[in-house]
């Protein structure tokens, strides 16, 4: 039950008597709380400024009437609405009926009696405060589902990021591949028009762009020179043992991840692996992760080669547009090279910053 003393009552009346007798009525069973007010334009100002935990509401009134009140009040969407009961001395079925649909909960009808006031005023209150109980121990719930989501998501993503690295320690290349490459598809994300929560989504699944080569056996993975015909077949598998590895779960975070696998060593032109997609057939997420895949692994030294020099790569893109590379995304990544090459300085090798 509402303490009385706390419970907040808006009153809204134009008489100056009707006001002067609730508010004798209501204080003398212990409600201290309650506000008066007697212009029905205010009513919206008032309840603005502080939780109103039931409204006592005239409907004949001057300048705004009792529906006009209540439209506005209900036009602020408040999740904790208050009950409103009507004060009227209208007997009518099609007036009362007009006040409930309206939005009021209950009504008094004029001359007051006390025992009736009180009686109604004490049950809107309780009513209110089991609403109030109820959105309460939602947002609790709520929040407690929240928490857990993001310990999984946290869970998930950490999984990606380790995976990641594994794959690439295989492949003799180090973390900063990754983390330059995934940060060069959000950007590229980004750039198109991505929103927020996508482009975070690009920059923790594309690190797990390789992954499939986790099962390349060893004397294929780490040749230092040229693979045989044979030798290069059963390297291009790691796409599709990458999305066998990442299936399964249901994740957009893992989703993504596996499409990225798939589908980064696809071309535009129809000439990649593993399926030999072409266009907007090949998904975006594979155009992007490729673009920024290739440009890091040029510019990159890897143990079989030299870093290639920014002009050189830039130049090998640009020959590629519209055969390996969607031609809208070179376009994109052309003009984002300056904060391209500002994320290659920032996560550069310790050994060499070339």
């Amino acid at each position: 039950m509402y303490k009385k003393e706390v419970a907040r009552i808006l009153i809204v009346d134009d008489e100056s008597v009707n006001l002067k007798l609730l508010d004798k009525m209501l204080s003398a069973q212990g409600y201290s709380n309650l506000v008066l007010v007697q212009d029905s334009r205010q009513v919206l100002e008032i309840y603005r400024q502080a939780r109103t935990d039931l409204i006592l509401l005239d409907i004949n009134m001057p300048h705004l009437d009792g529906f006009e009140v209540m439209e506005q009040l209900k036009a602020l969407d408040d999740p904790l609405f208050p009950p409103v009961v009507i004060l009227t001395a209208q007997h009518g079925q099609d007036f009362l009926l007009r006040a409930l649909n309206s939005g009021a909960r209950d009504f008094i009808t004029k001359p007051f009696y006390c025992n009736e006031l009180l009686a109604r005023v004490r049950n809107m209150l309780d009513a209110q405060l089991m609403h109030r109980m109820l959105y309460d121990q939602k947002a609790v719930l709520n929040e407690m589902v929240q928490t857990r989501t993001d310990e999984l998501r946290r869970t998930r993503l950490q999984v990606v990021q380790q995976l990641g690295r594994a794959a690439e320690y295989r492949d003799n290349e180090t973390g900063n591949h990754i983390l330059r490459m995934s940060h060069i598809s959000a950007l590229l994300a980004k750039s198109i028009g991505w929103n927020e929560a996508d482009c975070e989504l690009m920059l923790h699944a594309s690190p797990m762009h390789d992954i499939g080569k986790i099962g390349i056996p060893d004397h294929i993975l780490l040749k230092p020179g040229k693979f045989e015909p044979e030798e290069w077949e059963i390297m291009k598998t790691h796409a599709v043992i990458g999305a066998n590895i990442l299936e399964g779960d249901d994740s957009e975070l893992m989703k993504c991840a596996g499409e990225i696998a798939l589908t980064h060593h696809e071309k535009w032109d129809g000439s990649g692996y593993p399926y030999g997609l072409s266009g907007a057939a090949i998904p975006l997420v594979g155009r992007i992760a490729a673009l920024a895949d290739v440009f890091d692994a040029l510019t990159s030294v890897r143990p079989y080669k030299e870093a290639w020099t920014v002009e050189a790569a830039v130049d090998l893109i640009k020959e590629n547009r519209g055969t390996h590379f969607d031609p809208e995304l070179v376009a994109v990544f052309l003009e984002q090279l300056p904060g391209i090459l500002k994320i290659r300085d920032q996560f550069s090798e310790p050994e060499n910053n070339a």
